[in-house]
């Protein structure tokens, strides 16, 4: 793995040479000027003798600061400085000013349109090149500013794709919803980040069971999802050893052998795991630190289905149990996130989860639009679209 301890821009910005444009009509200030220069090794300059030139010479030339004579034929000194400063590409350049008197209202005027110093000429050659060096420095401060501006908001744009990739990659994972059979589901997904730590899914083991499993990684953002893809795909691909996935207690510790949480920067997660007999009709299910499922028949009773362990990759030493329901005819079985039932108010009153159960006994999630239309309640309740924690819930419809 490479370590970038750098911004990769860092590296990258230009190195600007001091650029000095001279616009003044009289030949004899462009000689003077330069000869007052020579000396600086570091220091190219330009002379242009024709106010009318300026712009485009100074496009050209790209300066790092203008000199320039307030007293000119064909053109108005302070009116070429407000020329400059309405280019696009000349508005920043810094622009001193070059004047034969010192007056205070000429000055006045020149720093009213935009000129950053004011010279009376020919200033001590020492001066000059203090102030040249001064401006140039503030303006290519600026350039390479803007250059890491540019690098850091690419790279964010880049990062911001990757992100967006990664979260179609999570979500690609999710099984598509049953629509037929006597085991209907249905599910929603709504990350409170661009990448989510929730991850859940169902599969049938044999022909004869089906497994349902949903679980929840602490925090947001890449490490999260990237622990909760791991552990979904050990689950989906029972790849975990010496590990019977029709027992759920047993991938409850095969999870936290797998995954402790010291080996994954101090990341855990919770997990609802359950396997139903589609002929005897025997729910076994296991959780880790996880809400319970909520079981609601037909004629409308509903249970709460939970064992209390510990979450997954707290402690290597954790013994985990299991336990087993008869499910009922025309039952639905809700798995779901603690981001469905832990949303606040703004006021700070929190939904809880005895009201999420009145509401599934009052409202049967069926399809997908249900689960939506609970996700919607909880923006209105929360006061804002995002809510602060993912909200996850699987919707299974056993006939």
């Amino acid at each position: 793995m490479t370590y970038i301890k750098d911004p990769p821009f860092a590296a990258s910005l230009t190195e600007h040479k001091i650029k000095v444009l001279l616009i003044d009509d009289q030949a004899i200030v462009g000689v003077a000027v330069q000869r007052m220069l020579a000396p600086e090794d570091d220091i190219l300059f330009h002379y242009c003798q024709d106010p009318t030139q300026a712009i485009p010479t100074a496009i050209e030339f790209a300066p790092t600061v203008i000199l320039q004579d307030l007293i000119m034929p064909e053109i108005d000194g302070l009116t070429l400085v407000k020329f400059f400063r309405a280019h696009p590409h000349l508005k920043d350049v810094p622009l001193i000013v070059l004047s034969s008197k010192e007056e205070a209202v000429t000055k006045a005027d020149a720093f009213a349109l935009g000129a950053n110093d004011y010279l009376v000429k020919l200033p001590d050659r020492i001066e000059l090149v203090a102030r040249i060096r001064y401006h140039s420095q503030g303006y290519i401060n600026l350039l390479q500013r803007n250059e890491a501006y540019a690098a850091l908001l690419s790279s964010q744009q880049a990062l911001a794709s990757e992100l967006a990739q990664a979260a179609d990659y999570v979500v690609s994972l999710l099984p598509e919803p049953v629509l037929d059979g006597a085991i209907k589901t249905a599910w929603r997904f709504f990350p409170s980040a661009q990448l989510g730590g929730d991850c859940f899914g169902y599969h049938w083991i044999d022909e004869d069971h089906f497994a349902l499993y949903l679980l929840d990684v602490c925090g947001h953002g890449v490490g999260s999802a990237l622990l909760s893809v791991s552990a979904f795909n050990a689950i989906r691909s029972q790849t975990l050893p010496k590990t019977d996935f029709l027992i759920p207690e047993q991938v409850l510790s095969a999870l936290n052998d797998a995954f402790p949480m010291e080996g994954h920067n101090g990341l855990y997660f919770t997990i609802w795991y359950g396997v139903f007999n589609r002929r005897t009709r025997r729910l076994r299910f296991a959780s880790g630190g996880h809400p319970p499922a909520f079981l609601v028949s037909g004629d409308g009773a509903l249970a709460q289905l939970i064992t209390m362990n510990f979450f997954i990759g707290g402690l290597s030493e954790s013994v985990y149990q299991g336990d087993t329901v008869m499910v009922p005819e025309n039952a639905r079985l809700y798995i779901f996130s603690d981001g469905v039932y832990e949303v606040d108010r703004p006021d700070g009153a929190m939904w809880t989860l005895e009201e999420l159960g009145a509401h599934l006994l009052q409202n049967a999630l069926e399809k997908g639009e249900d689960i939506d239309a609970l996700y919607r309640m909880m923006q209105d309740y929360h006061g804002q679209d995002i809510l602060e924690d993912d909200f996850s819930m699987l919707s299974i419809h056993l006939t």
